[in-house]
């Protein structure tokens, strides 16, 4: 049962990615149907993102009071409802309306699904769900090309993965008793103290315990790390490294498929190294990845540098994750993986825009000094967190 359940939680993993790259292959023919510039997929990421952050932050308190199984359920359900208003819109504000759901389903699942693996799995299985995450956004592209080079149009596109995520919806719905039935000793006395404080945390509040600042923080630097050198390397190459524009989109992908493969790696990693020295180590694989940006040793260094950086991001979101519980005890670690999540999509919204800003008015080519100064900012408080919380020595 406890591995049936296991082969579930990789499906809905699986489905979280499918959706997230679907916008990004289907807007240059969305755009041109719905008469928008090319630029408004960033007001959608945006609501999507918006509604991400709310969820998150909600998280504690419906998983406290529904259990995993049935967020779960009802957040892919939710997703599933968005995904299939955006195959039937008409116009860019009904986009934006059903982008609502489409934020507001993704953000809680993530946390919920999330904090329950880091308490009842071992951290090589955070390591491959993530891995299953980069599996299905690389799907979501696919799935997306097969509609339109078959004649289907965009609109079948997102109705292929809403079907996909009703199903799995299904399946999730005749798995909730195996929720529950995976408790523990240990999980049954979390339980009891959860039920007695039987209250949410609220934002406040999770900020006083030791080493949640810092663990946002550090979040939020991961995440502006991976989004700014992942939305940005490829105008890099070409400005600063004298590639070629198509060479540098083609080795721009590999940084993703670093990201995913290094994942599937970073599993058997964590069956000898623990989660604080697989956070180190992804931090110093990204310092390298940078410095090889920096020196200047030709496009080949800078396109090694990007697969490297996308290399070190690897172990690090999973390390975090599965680490929570050790830090901040089982009865807090929902809330906190809530505001971490939120935390992560705020870096997401506000970090590459702003390198964006920094590219038109200054350089592009200060993209290294750029991560550099967020990656050194995430490892102080990182070191931070581990000196404020019991189990983080």
């Amino acid at each position: 049962m406890f591995q049936l359940l296991l082969a579930i939680i990789y499906l809905a993993f699986i489905s979280l990615g499918l959706p997230d790259s679907l916008l990004g292959s289907a807007w240059p023919i969305m755009y041109q149907e719905f008469s928008v510039p090319v630029s408004y997929a960033g007001g959608i990421s945006m609501i999507i993102a918006a509604g991400t952050i709310v969820s998150s932050l909600q998280c504690d308190r419906l998983t406290r009071k529904l259990g995993t199984g049935k967020v779960t359920a009802i957040s892919v359900l939710t997703t599933a409802a968005a995904l299939f208003g955006f195959s039937i819109s008409h116009s860019y504000l009904a986009l934006c309306i059903w982008a609502v759901p489409y934020g507001l389903g993704a953000g809680c699942v993530d946390a919920s699904l999330n904090n329950y693996v880091a308490l009842h799995y071992a951290s090589r299985h955070m390591s491959w769900l993530h891995c299953m995450w980069g599996v299905g956004a690389s799907l979501g592209p696919y799935i997306m090309g097969y509609a339109l080079t078959g004649g289907k149009g965009w609109n079948m596109g997102y109705r292929y993965i809403a079907a996909l995520q009703i199903l799995l919806t299904v399946v999730l719905l005749i798995s909730l008793p195996l929720w529950k039935k995976q408790r523990t000793a240990a999980d049954v006395q979390d339980s009891d103290t959860a039920q007695e404080q039987n209250k949410a945390l609220s934002l406040a509040q999770i900020s006083r315990i030791p080493g949640a600042k810092e663990v946002m923080i550090t979040f939020f630097c991961y995440c502006a790390v991976e989004q700014t050198a992942g939305l940005w390397a490829s105008s890099y190459l070409v400005l600063h490294s004298g590639v070629t524009s198509e060479a540098a989109a083609g080795f721009a992908s590999l940084f993703y498929i670093g990201i995913t493969v290094g994942r599937a790696l970073a599993g058997f990693l964590t069956i000898k190294f623990n989660d604080t020295q697989m956070i180190r180590l992804g931090q110093v694989l990204i310092l390298s990845g940078i410095l090889l940006l920096l020196l200047p040793l030709g496009g080949t260094a800078g396109l090694a540098g990007l697969i490297i950086i996308g290399l070190g991001c690897a172990p690090i979101y999973p390390s975090i994750i599965h680490s929570t519980p050790d830090h901040f005890g089982a009865e807090n670690s929902q809330a906190v993986i809530g505001v971490q999540m939120a935390a992560a999509y705020v870096g997401i919204l506000v970090m590459p825009p702003v390198f964006g800003l920094i590219a038109t008015h200054i350089s592009a080519s200060l993209l290294p000094l750029y991560l550099l100064a967020i990656l050194l900012l995430m490892a102080v408080m990182h070191e931070k967190l581990l000196k404020q919380t019991v189990h983080g020595k």
